[in-house]
């Protein structure tokens, strides 16, 4: 049976998620862990394993770009704003000149909550389920409430999304080219917004490679290397399906259609937020084949990935909520991921690794807020635990930024522990 290009870019995402699921299976790559081990015990490993996923990730993107295998002569058409790095259109627009820089810190924040009560990221939770964690299914399902709203319930958007963007500030009127770092400092220095992301792109691969490898907690487990690796060249995969050869001619097949066969037609990589999304609107409007997306098939793909591993390394296991706390938190945290992902424009990976890995200074707030808002939760849990009824969420708040060096070490009441 020939394919059609659409399903042949769908069927590429697809399988190339599938691979990611069953080695973040595998190696236990996951960023709520990263930030616990951190956080908790002081291992970096696993915190180091992201960071070597988004170097990986910004180097594949410059090469693709120096090479030529991204044109820059495409013409951009889509739902996002056209990227001069690449030439393309971007789903989500990582490099949009307008900065809505308080929806990226909220929204991040939001997101590092609601993944600490939810026991895992979007990606992770996709990875859990494929493991037969059917507390995930539950927190997918509040993760997509939580995405929808925020992508298609105008009442919420109002409320939620409005107040963000009017605080936003135009990058392109103050004479930046658009949000990326070269784009911002290249007019500054008076050199091209394209080779200045090259040149501060390779300084950070360098930096980061090297902060990454300088650890033992990281190149002593060969499973840190091997997730993080896999994941950003995963995240450079479906960059090089949807906005290298085939998807130009992809793209430049549906500037001469007169409906879009799919949702978010547009160059992309692996986000794990606003697929949940598309995935209620899915369900609710019927199942139709224009409102798949190829994040919908990433969503399938990773959880198709997971259960594979778990089936063949024989882990699968059937995991319920220990008690109605337990599921609670759970849905608050699915909720939280939800509305911060969107409208932080994306999760640990699809801003984490995904947006860095095009050089938006959006991408690198959103990942600095998930972190901090994560840090922030655990901290306040295990004040919480140790201290019980004497640790008020206040008193608990206020040791836990002071631990974090966000506050005076005398405002604390708790003794650190």
């Amino acid at each position: 049976m020939d394919l059609t290009l659409t399903q042949e870019i769908l069927l590429w995402g697809f399988l190339v998620a599938v691979v990611m699921g069953a080695v973040a299976n595998k190696t236990n790559f996951c960023t709520m862990g990263a930030v616990s081990d951190w956080v908790n015990i002081q291992d970096t490993g696993r915190m180091r394993s992201w960071i070597f996923a988004m170097a990986v990730a910004m180097a594949g993107v410059m090469l693709m770009g120096v090479t030529g295998v991204m044109d820059p002569a495409i013409t951009a058409i889509g739902s996002g704003q056209a990227d001069p790095f690449t030439g393309l259109s971007t789903f989500p627009p990582y490099r949009n000149g307008n900065f809505v820089w308080l929806g990226h810190l909220v929204g991040g924040l939001l997101f590092g909550i609601g993944m600490t009560l939810g026991s895992g990221c979007g990606n992770k939770t996709l990875v859990r389920i494929g493991g037969g964690n059917f507390k995930s299914v539950v927190v997918l399902v509040f993760i997509a409430l939580g995405a929808y709203l925020m992508m298609f319930h105008a009442p919420t958007q109002r409320i939620l999304q409005v107040p963000m963007s009017s605080v936003a500030v135009d990058l392109q009127g103050l004479g930046a080219t658009d949000q990326s770092l070269g784009g911002i400092l290249g007019p500054i220095l008076g050199a091209s917004a394209s080779t200045m992301n090259y040149v501060l792109g390779t300084i950070l691969v360098i930096a980061l490679l090297a902060f990454a490898f300088k650890s033992q907690d990281f190149r002593g487990r060969f499973n840190n290397i091997l997730g993080g690796g896999v994941i950003g060249l995963g995240v450079v995969a479906a960059w090089y399906v949807t906005a290298g050869p085939k998807g130009q001619e992809w793209m430049g097949e549906l500037a001469m259609a007169s409906d879009k066969p799919v949702q978010h037609a547009s160059a992309q990589s692996y986000t794990f937020i606003s697929p949940a999304g598309d995935l209620a609107r899915w369900v609710t409007e019927g199942f139709g084949s224009s409102l798949l997306s190829f994040g919908l098939m990433a969503l399938a793909g990773v959880i198709v990935g997971s259960l594979l591993w778990s089936l063949v390394s024989r882990t699968f296991r059937f995991e319920w909520f220990a008690s109605w706390k337990d599921a609670g938190s759970h849905i608050i945290g699915g909720l939280l991921m939800g509305i911060g992902g969107v409208m932080g424009m994306g999760c640990t990976i699809g801003q984490g690794v995904t947006g860095v890995s095009t050089l938006a200074l959006g991408s690198f707030l959103t990942f600095a807020a998930i972190v901090v808002g994560a840090a922030l939760t655990m901290k306040i849990q295990f004040y919480k635990m140790v201290y019980e009824d004497e640790a008020t969420f206040g008193k608990a708040l206020i040791a836990g930024l002071a631990d974090m060096k966000l506050l005076p070490n005398g405002m604390r009441s708790l003794e650190q522990v």
